[in-house]
């Protein structure tokens, strides 16, 4: 696989220093700690808003630092989670009278080193809480998690938070807005190939050119099954039955939750490409996957089609949905100003 990269070692900082140059004045890059961050922050009157997890799902995170989204993100290399110390250190420097919330997808290593992070800020007096993000519906347990995997449903959920933030909601508000629009949104991915992470030099899996990886991570974590390439109506259709019938095991039970999607809900509905899929691809879906969920009695509120969560160049896509009301509606419309226009 051939990349436009030096020293795959720089990789990761010679990218978040073109996002600073890019952006002058309302983006600052602190080389030391892998930290992407507003300018302007932090801002006394405002909870501080601090996203991990690795590189290589751009535009997640690093590219939707700014008003109304994330006051910073601390990656780590590509597809692994960022050092405990950067952290620790990220949100010290955002530390804001009001606290910080972190936002973590559900992998075993973002969650060690944000948890491990938390740790040594309790100590040290800064005021940090956080929402742990499970929206795939695929797999319970995969390579990288204990429990769910968080994917692009995050983007939700940062997005309400986010905003709620800008209009001065408190921290233990911020936390129970995030755990809403977690419990409210599902998604499912699948593959056409798989991706070459810069150090490694190969693909992390192959598949046949007449092969589909369904359920797959956006680290290319195995999902559902590895199958027979059918036609882009049939993918989406078992993706969506998958997410419609979806029941979330209930914490410390061994029942589970009822479908979260019923006849009359209004959602937004998302069409993520994966890395390497043409935005033609992407609608051709979106247009069959908003039909069929009306054809299912809920209302399409508003759609997102593009590439909010990637996995490098991996071909494939992934579909989410999110029940919405209307003070997720009012948060979702809320301006922001970021570096790429995903919302």
């Amino acid at each position: 696989m051939k990349k436009l990269m030096n020293d795959p070692k720089n990789f990761v900082p010679e990218m978040m220093k073109g996002i600073e140059l890019a952006n002058p004045g309302t983006i600052k890059y602190v080389p030391e700690y892998n930290l992407v961050m507003r300018a302007d922050a932090p801002n006394p009157n405002k909870v501080s808003i601090v996203q991990g997890s690795g590189s290589g799902h751009e535009p997640a995170h690093i590219m939707v630092v700014g008003k109304g989204m994330l006051d910073g993100a601390c990656p780590g290399d590509v597809f692994s989670a960022p050092p405990m110390d950067y952290v620790v250190e990220s949100t010290k420097i955002l530390n804001s009278p009001k606290g910080v919330l972190h936002i973590v997808n559900n992998y075993s290593g973002d969650r060690m080193s944000f948890e491990m992070a938390t740790e040594m800020l309790d100590m040290e007096g800064v005021t940090v809480k956080t929402i742990f993000v499970d929206d795939d519906v695929a797999v319970q347990d995969s390579t990288w998690t204990v429990g769910r995997r968080g994917v692009a449903g995050n983007f939700f959920v940062i997005k309400a938070v986010g905003a709620a933030a800008e209009q001065g909601a408190s921290l233990d508000e911020l936390v129970a807005l995030g755990q809403k629009v977690n419990s409210r949104v599902r998604s499912m991915g699948m593959a056409l190939t798989g991706c070459t992470p810069p150090a490694k030099g190969k693909p992390i899996f192959s598949l046949e050119e007449d092969e589909i990886e369904m359920g797959v991570g956006i680290h290319g974590e195995p999902g559902r099954a590895r199958k027979k390439l059918v036609s882009a109506n049939e993918i989406a259709d078992e993706m969506l039955e998958a997410i419609l019938t979806d029941r979330k095991p209930i914490p410390g039970s061994d029942e589970r939750e009822e479908p979260i999607f019923k006849a009359g809900d209004e959602v937004a509905l998302m069409v993520n490409g994966l890395g390497g899929t043409p935005i033609s691809e992407l609608y051709l879906v979106y247009g069959h996957v908003h039909e069929a969920v009306e054809k299912r009695g809920l209302k399409v509120w508003r759609s997102y089609v593009g590439e909010y969560c990637t996995s490098l160049e991996m071909a494939g896509m992934s579909i989410t949905l999110c029940k919405v009301d209307d003070q997720l509606k009012e948060l979702f419309m809320a301006p922001a100003d970021i570096p790429i226009r995903v919302f």
